[in-house]
């Protein structure tokens, strides 16, 4: 089990599941970090990196590749543009991701959440999905969503998902601490 006081949880701070995942980190003692860039107002800021366009640039991906890989058209490319450079920088400090949203027909994940889950199958992180409509957990496994039960086993991960959590998904991501950590009452000790 990863001790829980050496873990970091990295998110974009935004309503819904990254508030939450940040919430549930908080709770449990552990670090957050909430990336974020002019214009953008997460609601947890917590610990919040600030990035610079120089930053930014870091993340950037053609949105040509980007529509391509998640298999959508982006019709106001200057604005979520950053939203996926920042995602870069949430998935490239977190080894571990977690995401709450809904898993589409093609495999991707729906919105920029599905950024999130693209990036770490192209860099082979772990990466499980709780979709919100199946009210389930699966994970990333031979090329296929498995239906699952994660449990955080690394140091670093990162928090992602809808801004429309609904309870389910809250649930989901308490219980993923819970399991993963013991209750609150349980981890004092």
């Amino acid at each position: 089990m990863v001790d829980k006081a050496k873990c970091t949880v990295y998110s974009g701070g935004m309503k819904g599941a990254e508030a939450t995942f940040g919430e549930m980190a908080e709770k449990w003692g552990m670090t957050e970090v909430n990336f974020s860039y002019e214009g953008h107002t997460p609601e947890r800021d917590v610990n919040v990196i600030l990035l610079s366009d120089k930053d930014l640039q870091r993340g950037d991906i053609s949105m040509e590749l980007a529509s391509k890989m998640m298999k959508r058209t982006y019709y106001q490319k200057k604005r979520i543009r950053k939203v996926l450079q920042s995602i870069f920088h949430m998935v490239n400090s977190g080894y571990q991701i977690f995401a709450v949203g809904f898993i589409l027909d093609d495999q991707t994940v729906k919105g920029g959440t599905g950024w999130a889950v693209e990036l770490a199958k192209l860099f082979n992180r772990p990466v499980s999905v709780y979709d919100q409509g199946k009210k389930q957990w699966f994970t990333w496994k031979d090329n296929a969503w498995q239906e699952d039960s994660p449990l955080i086993s690394y140091e670093t991960f990162a928090g992602s998902g809808t801004r429309n959590l609904n309870d389910e998904g809250r649930k989901a991501i308490e219980q993923l601490f819970i399991d993963s950590f013991g209750k609150i009452e349980d981890s004092a000790q």
